[in-house]
């Protein structure tokens, strides 16, 4: 008679089917989020849409990651119930792990610097999250494994696991969801998809997706000035180590993260801070609204491609995304005050912003 152990009490597998049946009636409950049309002049015959990812419960795209890492932890059997959930983030992501976490009666830490900002704690805690700080930025990764073995946890490591967490090939991923929203437009299948690089998954999930569906669509990917994809894409080293943090939220690494994807990215851009946060200030007089910096990134890089669009007398659509609102970022990006003491000057990108607004031209 052959031994065994069985690791999956029945108790345990009930507990596993509610938590995946609570998780898909959050997505049921959220539907799908708006494909926004941005006003660009008719003449040009270039049509611009914000993924506007703002609309989701927690208020980011960052939601849709929170619940593939959550399905792909569980359905692995990493997480059961009572498993304390830890996350090395202090951000959108670990607001919204938080937010599933409550949903499943799980315990909830976010390892994050203490130098994060009181706004960003107060998020984290109203989902009912706990903030566990470090002094050294660098640490939280060694610092969330440490808890995770402490605590008899599970550090869900959203860098390693974006990319391979999320179904690429479809059930409802952001990339599906774009271009099934494209579907009745007069450009259907977009010239670009403009994304940016945090963990790498969400480039990763669209490059992949065109490919797999026969898309002539390209992938350009925008990235910070202090981050190090670009480079990393430009020498193919992925070994390559930066000195600082991103300035901007939610995009740009030190390092190069494991769910980065260079392969799939048709072309990348190297955004400066300021430019990044003068297009958000430019935008909220276009669009009336208030967005994050990682959106003013994106856009960035957007109008550059419809600029060289323009220049060649191309006809078609882009698509890129509105990861976040502005509200976050009333005392920072919004804030002269803040900018000033960056040391950052928005007048020469609020011009460039201007003139390819006015003219289609992009001059720098």
């Amino acid at each position: 008679m052959t031994a065994y152990v069985d690791r999956c009490s029945s108790r345990t597998r009930e507990w596993v089917c509610e938590a995946v049946r609570i998780i898909e009636a959050d997505a049921n409950r959220s539907a799908d989020t708006h494909l926004l049309h941005f006003p660009l002049p008719a003449e040009w015959g270039i049509d611009l849409y914000l993924k506007d990812e703002s609309t989701h419960p927690t208020g980011s795209l960052k939601h849709r990651l929170a619940r593939s890492l959550f399905l792909h932890a569980i359905c692995n059997g990493w997480v059961v119930g009572g498993t304390p959930v830890i996350e090395a983030s202090s951000g959108s992501t670990a607001v919204s792990e938080a937010y599933f976490a409550r949903l499943l009666g799980l315990p909830f830490i976010a390892v994050m610097p203490r130098s994060t900002s009181r706004e960003k704690v107060a998020l984290i805690e109203r989902q009912g999250g706990r903030c566990h700080f470090v002094d050294d930025p660098r640490a939280i990764y060694d610092e969330s494994r440490r808890l995770a073995t402490e605590l008899n946890g599970h550090f869900m490591d959203q860098f390693t696991y974006a990319e391979r967490a999320t179904d690429w090939r479809g059930n409802n991923n952001i990339a599906e969801s774009i271009f099934d929203q494209m579907g009745l437009e007069s450009a259907p299948e977009p010239e670009w998809v403009v994304v940016g690089a945090g963990t790498g998954g969400t480039s990763a999930t669209i490059g992949r997706y065109v490919h797999y569906r026969k898309l002539r669509t390209r992938l350009a990917v925008v990235d910070p000035e202090h981050s190090v994809f670009f480079d990393a894409w430009c020498s193919n080293d992925t070994d390559l180590v930066g000195t600082r943090g991103s300035g901007i939220e939610g995009i740009g690494r030190p390092r190069v993260e494991p769910s980065f994807v260079p392969q799939v990215i048709d072309r990348m851009f190297k955004v400066p801070d300021a430019a990044s946060i003068a297009t958000v200030r430019h935008v909220e007089e276009v669009l009336g609204r208030r967005v994050g910096g990682s959106t003013g990134t994106n856009l960035w890089g957007a109008f550059q491609l419809i600029a060289e669009m323009r220049a060649s007398r191309q006809r078609g659509s882009l698509v890129t995304l509105l990861c976040d609102g502005g509200e976050r970022y009333a005392n920072t990006y919004y804030d002269d005050d803040w900018v000033a003491a960056q040391g950052f000057d928005l007048s020469p990108y609020l011009a460039t912003l201007v003139r390819f607004r006015s003219s289609g031209v992009w001059a720098t």
